[in-house]
């Protein structure tokens, strides 16, 4: 007996070559349908589907908790130059002192005093300060005091490109703290 390659014999050949056009498609739609019933391989396509979706959410939330720590960093460092100006008596070389407070308080590249830190004089009405001139009386029987105006300011950008927020975004920060 003669075997060939393929582990088939003269015989089988035979047999195999006998079949007709609708055996071999009958024996092809049996195989297609196991093929279908069998569940094996479908948590692995529902990944490869699902996956795309889930970075496409998960990398610009990635990117928003990156903006929204350092919009906290850059709020600290604003407060960490008021807290120095409360510290310490305005003078002339108060603006670059608060400046470098200001920018020593956090690590961010870019991060500035801008606009500069200003004194004014002021009378607090509710939430804001109405200007007022030097040791007159305010609307509430108190005197006008003294407040310093420390801005932060550092520019962020986003990991990925965002049409919506253009190629970057400045974070801003104010802090306003009565020094007399």
């Amino acid at each position: 007996m003669t075997t060939h390659i393929d582990g088939s014999d003269a015989a089988g050949r035979a047999r195999n070559s006998s079949r007709s056009p609708t055996t071999m498609i009958s024996r092809w739609g049996r195989c297609l349908a196991r093929l279908v019933r069998d569940a094996g391989g479908t948590s692995a396509v529902e990944f490869g589907l699902a996956a795309p979706i889930l970075l496409g959410l998960l990398v610009p939330l990635a990117d928003l908790g990156i903006a929204f720590s350092e919009q906290l960093q850059v709020e600290q460092a604003a407060q960490a130059g008021a807290q120095y100006a409360a510290l310490h008596a305005w003078n002339s070389n108060s603006v670059s002192s608060i400046t470098t407070a200001v920018t020593s308080a956090s690590p961010l590249s870019g991060l500035s005093a801008t606009p500069a830190p200003s004194q004014s004089c002021g009378c607090p009405t509710g939430s804001t300060i109405a200007a007022a001139t030097c040791g007159s009386t305010c609307s509430n029987s108190e005197t006008a005091g003294y407040y310093v105006t420390v801005n932060a300011q550092a520019t962020y950008v986003p990991q990925l490109p965002y049409s919506v927020l253009g190629s970057s975004v400045t974070l801003s920060a104010q802090s306003v703290v009565r020094i007399q």
